[in-house]
Formats: structure tokens, C-alpha cells, sequence
């Protein structure tokens, strides 16, 4: 399943160690804190067929990314697990890996593009999630993490659209054990990925950090680490797509 999504599956587990570590060297030179290696990996894949359970979404089983999790961990890598629901919530997608998420280095993003809550199937039309399904996951993960004791975990919210997050004021940022991310994911040329993030910053829920992505193939160019640092404000994480 890794195999076929996008950067992360185009080399095998150890080369994958190497491309990110090698990435967070090229941002290093342009930040004074340190830059942390991380992986997101799609841990549900949406889908556009109802599949056996009907949901229009394709779970990975949990053993089955167990050894990037450990793999990762070892080389000081930190992973957040991408959910993309379909039909179903966002919290019992979550609940699946919980064991994972048990982990020191592991963190969760939540993709609303692809959460359809109105009976389309995925592709069909932009998803979204209201603030508060988004609450009951931060709920949940921050009582995960404090009954671990387990250090600050991220939770990514996904958006390229406003519509994407409704009430988006309303979301929960309380949660001392979560950074709670928001990562404009707009795709194109330098002035209209701007533009998107210019629109998801402002005004956005208090003590929230921002994440910008660049996407080799959509963006006409491609930002480089420079380019990417000098975005204000800086992006507190960088993906890539």
C-alpha cells in the first residue's frame, strides 16, 4: 500500500530515512533551531468505491506500518499518520491506531478534503469536517497522550479551502499536550499558493502553529528551502507532495 503514495513510497524504508534526513539538512543551513526529520504517511486511503464495509475508505492495518514507526523512531524521525475517513468520522479512524499513537513520535493529521458527510463519494466534490468532530479527536488524543505521559504530540488539520473546516473558530486549541497545526495545503504558482495561505492564516484559532507543503509536480516551481523560510511567517513544518 505505501508503495503507491506519493514521495514517501517511491524508495524503500532505509532510502526513505536517508531522503528526509537529507531534506531536514538542506533546511537546517537557513534555521537557527534545530530542523526534526518527519514522515507523514496516509494511514486510511480514501476511495472513490464503497469497498467491503461501505465506508469509501481504506484503513491500513496497524501492524502493517508498525515497522516504519520503529524504523523511524530509531533514526529520530517523527511520524504523523494521515487519516482520510470517507464516510466515516474522524475519531473512530483514529481510535484504529491508538497503539501507535502510544508512541513518544507519532502524531495525527486530519484531511477533510477527504471526509464526505453528505453522501458523495470521495473526488466527487472538496470534503469538509466541523470544529466540532475536530474537538472530539483533540479530546481523545490529548487524554491519550496525558495518560501516557507522553511529550507534546502534534495534530495536523489539513485545508486549502475555508469551507474545508466549518467554525473553524470554534476549534478546541486548549490541549497543552497538542500543537495543533493547521497546513495550507494550496498547490500552483508562487502568487496563488500566497494567496492561500495569506487566506488560512488570518484570522485563524488562537495558539495555533502553520505548515506549508510543496508539491514537486503542481507547483510552477517548486519553493525551495530558501523560498520556503522565507514565508512569513515561517512555516513551523514543511511537507512535501
Amino acid at each position: 500500500m505505501i508503495a503507491t503514495l506519493g514521495a514517501l513510497g517511491q524508495q524503500d524504508l532505509d532510502a526513505s530515512i536517508d531522503r528526509v534526513q537529507s531534506l531536514a539538512d538542506d533546511y537546517q543551513r537557513y534555521s537557527e533551531e534545530p530542523v526534526q526529520p518527519a514522515f507523514e504517511i496516509i494511514a486510511s486511503v480514501a476511495d472513490s468505491q464503497p469497498g467491503p464495509t461501505g465506508g469509501y475508505s481504506r484503513p491500513a492495518d496497524p501492524e502493517q506500518l508498525r515497522p516504519w514507526i520503529e524504523a523511524a523512531g530509531e533514526a529520530g524521525i517523527y511520524v504523523v499518520l494521515d487519516l482520510q475517513p470517507g464516510h466515516a468520522d474522524f475519531l473512530s479512524q483514529a481510535e484504529q491506531y491508538e497503539d501507535l499513537l502510544a508512541e513518544p513520535h507519532v502524531g495525527l493529521a486530519l484531511d477533510p478534503e477527504w471526509r464526505m458527510r453528505h453522501g458523495a463519494a470521495p473526488g466527487e466534490r472538496i470534503g469538509s469536517v466541523d470544529a466540532a468532530e475536530i474537538n472530539e479527536v483533540s479530546e481523545w488524543l490529548a487524554a491519550l497522550t496525558a495518560e501516557h505521559d507522553l511529550p507534546q504530540k502534534m495534530l495536523i488539520l489539513h485545508q486549502f479551502r475555508s469551507s474545508m473546516i466549518e467554525n473553524r473558530e470554534d476549534v478546541d486549541t486548549s490541549h497543552e499536550q497538542l500543537a495543533i497545526t493547521l497546513h495550507a495545503d494550496g498547490h500552483g504558482d508562487p502568487r496563488t499558493k500566497q494567496q492561500t495561505w495569506d487566506t488560512l492564516r488570518d484570522p485563524r484559532p488562537e495558539d495555533t502553529w502553520m505548515a506549508w507543503k510543496n508539491f514537486y509536480d503542481e507547483d510552477s516551481p517548486t519553493f525551495s528551502p530558501k523560498e520556503t523560510f522565507d514565508v512569513d511567517p515561517k512555516p513551523w513544518f514543511v511537507s512535501y507532495q
